[in-house]
């Protein structure tokens, strides 16, 4: 669900500066509230224009070209279920 320019959160933050200008780091927060929201923005366009196969298929081209970083990827994910479902 997408309403273009309607603006919420850090991006509206962000938009003007008014709200971040007087803190330390004012321009750095801004920064990456819109680096933030462009990655949402592709993530979104990504998820419009693909369906599931497309996506999957991607993934899969991904994993192909990286099999060590998926391995990684896939043993944190898998170190951190366990560590959240584990009994103690």
């Amino acid at each position: 669900m997408s309403i273009p320019g309607n603006q919420s959160g850090a991006a509206s933050a962000s938009g003007d500066g008014t709200s971040v200008a007087g803190l330390p780091g004012g321009k750095a927060l801004r920064g990456a509230a819109h680096t933030a929201a462009g990655a949402i923005r592709s993530t979104a366009g990504h998820v419009r224009d693909y369906d599931m196969k497309g996506m999957w298929a991607d993934v899969m081209k991904l994993i192909k070209r990286n099999p060590g970083i998926a391995l990684l990827t896939a043993a944190a994910v898998g170190f951190l279920f366990a560590r959240r479902f584990s009994r103690d």
